[in-house]
């Protein structure tokens, strides 16, 4: 019987020739291809005799460490395709030139190093590939960020270039008011402009909110959001709320109720007037998607650290894929072209940034936002909650305002 090496050596030139027909395409590439599968051959004859099927790996690592862009792109496994091949042209050269008894012998001496080297090919065509992907993620995540950041800084100059017309346009309605009831003392023809007049202004007070919450994403955005931090009491917030929009829940036949709760009376640090516009667009929100004659109420507790605020309403709801993405900037749902001008009327327009303002000034005092909801139903009113969770501060993080306010707030303390 012949050794393993002597019947390697009887099918080698059969073996090559068969595989660069089979896989290669042209006599050039079949002739260079050939070159590969005799050092590919000479490797697999030194693992088979030695038994150690490490003399595989470093032609493997070359094949496999060496794809084309397309073959990366398309997913392609060309070296775990040529040795699968293999392994069938393999048994077959191996039954036409032995003897059966021999062609069974070597099949089964050779084909554990041929799996070995598929095995091996498939890992390292996997890991060139995962690599390829997540080199290909990052690029196009940098790519979203820089075109993000430079969102951000549109918005920003964009908001402040708008201001300066604004303000002019402001200012000379201003003056024409000053002017007819200089002019005309008032009378007739003041009362006909006066409308006109009022509506001019409601349309700059409007358009001055917006880019005002444009400015504010373009700060978050950039981290460039600055608190001004002091002692806040959040039922006086919560109380102010409640007079701010009561007008709005009366024209729309609604209930507006803050229910007192653990933590609401506690003195805590925070930026008043940053916490109070969060709260104002959250409560906004609510009003805007629930129907006229519904209920919207403020509760909460205490937990470990921290004091949570829930906003609830018998609104239409979010479903679950959008409860994220209402919290991001220009976010909205539903058809926009349906969306009526009022800012409080049932789902009023808005660009889309009260909730974005909110989670960012939230964040940016260590807390947290996020809402649950049944899902969307405008029918049923399945409504949502929003939770607003707050850590609890009874000292300042600054030195300067431990000296102006103390070094401690007594959390049962009354004092505005």
């Amino acid at each position: 019987m012949s050794s393993l090496q002597e019947l390697l050596e009887r099918i080698r030139q059969t073996w090559i020739e068969r595989i660069a027909h089979a896989l290669a395409r042209g006599s050039e590439v079949r002739e260079s291809f050939r070159a590969e599968l005799e050092q590919f051959f000479e490797a697999l004859k030194q693992a088979a005799v030695s038994g150690n099927a490490a003399w595989l790996d470093p032609i493997l690592e070359r094949w496999a460490g060496s794809p084309t862009q397309t073959e990366l792109q398309q997913g392609e496994n060309n070296v775990s395709f040529i040795i699968n091949q293999m392994i069938a042209i393999t048994q077959q050269v191996a039954r036409d030139s032995l003897p059966p008894e021999e062609a069974l012998d070597f099949i089964t001496s050779i084909l554990p190093y041929l799996t070995y080297g598929l095995e091996k090919a498939a890992r390292l065509e996997m890991e060139k590939r995962i690599a390829y992907v997540a080199g290909q993620l990052l690029e196009t995540q940098q790519k979203l960020e820089r075109l993000d950041r430079s969102k951000s800084d549109f918005i920003a100059v964009a908001a402040h270039e708008l201001k300066t017309p604004l303000t002019l346009i402001e200012g000379y309605v201003s003056m024409m008011r000053d002017q007819i009831v200089a002019s005309g003392q008032g009378g007739a023809e003041h009362d006909n402009l006066e409308p006109y007049i009022q509506g001019v202004n409601n349309g700059i007070r409007r358009l001055r909110d917006i880019l005002e919450d444009m400015i504010d994403v373009s700060l978050i955005d950039n981290n460039l959001l600055s608190l001004n931090l002091q002692p806040v009491l959040l039922n006086h917030l919560l109380g102010l709320l409640k007079s701010e929009f009561a007008e709005a829940v009366r024209a729309r036949r609604q209930k507006l109720e803050i229910h007192p709760f653990p933590g609401s009376e506690q003195m805590l640090y925070g930026d008043p007037e940053r916490l109070y516009q969060a709260f104002r667009n959250i409560v906004s929100n609510a009003i805007k998607y629930t129907p006229d004659g519904g209920r919207i109420w403020v509760d909460g507790r205490t937990l470990p650290g921290f004091v949570e605020v829930t906003i609830s309403d018998t609104g239409i709801g979010i479903s679950p894929e959008n409860q994220q993405l209402i919290f991001e900037k220009f976010a909205q749902l539903g058809q926009t072209s349906l969306h009526s001008s009022g800012k409080i009327k049932f789902k009023g327009g808005g660009p889309g940034l009260g909730l974005s303002i909110a989670r960012g000034i939230i964040e940016s005092h260590g807390g947290a936002i996020w809402v649950e909801s049944e899902g969307y139903d405008e029918v049923r009113c399945p409504g949502s909650t929003f939770h607003v969770l707050l850590p609890v501060r009874t000292s300042p993080d600054d030195p300067k305002l431990v000296k102006l306010f103390g070094n401690k707030v007594h959390p049962d303390s009354n004092e505005a």
